[in-house]
C-alpha cells in the first residue's frame, strides 16, 4: 500500500500528544481525589469541582478556537495554547486550596480548548482526502488511551510520589511540545479579519455550562438540575437562532447538511458519550457491585486499553475493505453485544472471561471511534474545514464531557430499581446499566445504517 503523500506524520504525532495531555488531565485526578482532599481539608467528593471546572471550560472555550485560528494564525494560537496549558499545570501542582486549584483548572481548560482543535486544524489544512483516513488514525488513539489509563496513573502518583506530579509531568511534555510546534506547524496562512460573535459565544457558553452543571446536579438536587437544564435549552435555542442570522457566527451549522459529517457528529456524539461512560461503569461495577479492590478493578480495565491499541493497526484496512457504513454499523452492533454479555458477569465469573469481555469492548470501541472520526470530514470541502472542525470539536467535547455524568445517572437509576427488585444482589443494578448502554447504542447504529453504502469511499480508497 502506498504511503500517504500529504500527511505530515511528525505534526500529526505532535497534535496527538497534545490531545493525549488534554484527555489525560480530564479524569486523572479521579483516583487521586482522597489524597488531594486530605491536603486541602475538604471532602473527597468536593474535588469533583476541579474536574467539572476543567471539562466545562473546555466545552465553553472550544467554539472560540476557530475564530482565534482565523484571526491570529494556526501556529501562533497553537503555541500560545500549549504555553497556557503548561503554565496552568504548574499552578495546579502548587495550589494550596481547592479554590486555587479550581481557578488553575479553568486556565488549564482554556489552554486545552485552543490546543487540540487548532492543532487538528493544522493537520487537516495540509492533508488531501486520500490521506484523511491515515491522518485521523494518528489523531484518534489519544482519546481512546487517556481515559483508560488516567485513573491508574492518578492513583499510582497519589500513593507514591504525590498528587502534585499529576500536573508536574505536563511541564517537560509542554516544553517539548512548544519546541516541536515551532518547527513543525506551518506558518504564513492568511488570517481572516472579522469580529468575534460575542453574543453567540455568551449564549453558547451559558447553554453548555448549564447543561454540564445540570447533569451534575441530577444526583443531588432534582429542582436545581431541572432549572439548569431548562436554562441550557433556552440559551441554546437563542444561541442557535442568533448564529443562524449573524454575519460572522461563532459556529456555522452548514456542515450538518452533509450526511457523513452529521453521522460523524450527531450519532457519533451519542457513541462517544457511551464509550466514555463504559470504563466508568466497569470500575463502579467491580468495586461497588463485586466488592473488589481499586487495584484489581484498575488492572482489569487496562484490558479495554489493550483492545484499543492492538486492533488499531487493522482499523484503516478494515475501513478500506468494507467501507465506513459497514464498519461503523458492525462495530456498534458488536459493541452492544459485548455490553449485553457484560450484564451477565458476576463475582464468580472467571477473571479471564471478564478480561476477554473488556478486551473485546476495547476492540470494537477502537474500530467505531476510528470510523466516526474519519468519516466526519470525508465530504467537507477544504474552504469549510475550519468551521466544520470547530463545530465538530464543540460537539465532541460536550459528548465526552457528559459521558461520566450520563454513566452516573444510568447507574443511579438502575441500582435504585435493582435495590427494590432484589436487594440481596448488590451487583444487579450495575449489570443492568450495561443493558441500558447497549440499548442506547442502537441510535447511532440506525443513523449510520442510513448512509449510502459507498459513503466516504473516496477517502477510504487508495
Amino acid at each position: 500500500m502506498p504511503r500517504s503523500q500529504t500527511l505530515n506524520r511528525p505534526l500529526a504525532l505532535l497534535v496527538a500528544a497534545t490531545f493525549f495531555m488534554e484527555n489525560l488531565d480530564g479524569t486523572i485526578i479521579q483516583t487521586a481525589a482522597p489524597a488531594m482532599a486530605a491536603d486541602f481539608g475538604v471532602r473527597a467528593v468536593d474535588i469533583n469541582l476541579a474536574m467539572t471546572a476543567y471539562l466545562l471550560t473546555l466545552a465553553v472555550g472550544v467554539p472560540a478556537s476557530g475564530w482565534l485560528a482565523d484571526r491570529f494564525g494556526t501556529k501562533r494560537v497553537f503555541m500560545a495554547a500549549i504555553a497556557v496549558f503548561t503554565v496552568a499545570s504548574l499552578l495546579c501542582a502548587f495550589s494550596l486550596t481547592l479554590p486555587l486549584l479550581v481557578a488553575a483548572r479553568v486556565l488549564q481548560g482554556l489552554g486545552g480548548a485552543m490546543m487540540v482543535p487548532v492543532g487538528r486544524l493544522a493537520v487537516l489544512r495540509v492533508v488531501d482526502k486520500s490521506d484523511l483516513l491515515d491522518a485521523m488514525a494518528y489523531l484518534t488513539w489519544p482519546a481512546l488511551l487517556a481515559p483508560v489509563i488516567a485513573p491508574a496513573i492518578g492513583g499510582i502518583f497519589a500513593d507514591t510520589i504525590g498528587w502534585n506530579w499529576i500536573f508536574l509531568i505536563n511541564i517537560p511534555l509542554g516544553a517539548a511540545a512548544m519546541i516541536a510546534a515551532g518547527r513543525l506547524v506551518p506558518a504564513g496562512e492568511i488570517a481572516q479579519r472579522h469580529p468575534l460573535d460575542i453574543v453567540g459565544f455568551a449564549l453558547l457558553g451559558v447553554a453548555l455550562a448549564a447543561l454540564v452543571l445540570g447533569m451534575e446536579e441530577l444526583g443531588t438536587s432534582l429542582v436545581a438540575a431541572l432549572l439548569l437544564l431548562a436554562l441550557s435549552i433556552v440559551a441554546g435555542v437563542l444561541g442557535v437562532w442568533r448564529m443562524l442570522r449573524a454575519a460572522h457566527p461563532l459556529l456555522r451549522f452548514d456542515s450538518l447538511r452533509i450526511a457523513t459529517f452529521r453521522v460523524g457528529n450527531v450519532g457519533g456524539g451519542v457513541y462517544r458519550l457511551l464509550i466514555s461512560a463504559a470504563p466508568f461503569v466497569f470500575t463502579l461495577m467491580f468495586q461497588e457491585g463485586f466488592g473488589w479492590s481499586a487495584s484489581l478493578a484498575g488492572i482489569l480495565v487496562v484490558a479495554v486499553f489493550a483492545g484499543n491499541i492492538m486492533i488499531k493497526p487493522a482499523t484503516s484496512p478494515l475501513i478500506r475493505r468494507f467501507g465506513f457504513r459497514a464498519v461503523i454499523v458492525g462495530s456498534n452492533l458488536a459493541g452492544a453485544a459485548v455490553y449485553v454479555w457484560c450484564a451477565f458477569l458476576t463475582q464468580q465469573t472467571p477473571l479471564v472471561v471478564i478480561a476477554v469481555a473488556l478486551f473485546l469492548s476495547g476492540v470494537f470501541r477502537s474500530i467505531g471511534f476510528s470510523g466516526y472520526n474519519s468519516v466526519q470530514f470525508a465530504d467537507v470541502e477544504p474552504e469549510h474545514t475550519n468551521e466544520a472542525n470547530t463545530l465538530a470539536s464543540t460537539m465532541q467535547q460536550v459528548a465526552t464531557g457528559l459521558g461520566i455524568a450520563v454513566a452516573a445517572l444510568i447507574v443511579r437509576i438502575t441500582t435504585g430499581v435493582a435495590d427494590v427488585v432484589d436487594p440481596a444482589d448488590v451487583g444487579l443494578g450495575y449489570r443492568w446499566a450495561f443493558l441500558v448502554v447497549a440499548a442506547m447504542l442502537l441510535f447511532p447504529t440506525i443513523e449510520a445504517a442510513r448512509l449510502p453504502a459507498q459513503a466516504g469511499a473516496h477517502v477510504a480508497r487508495r
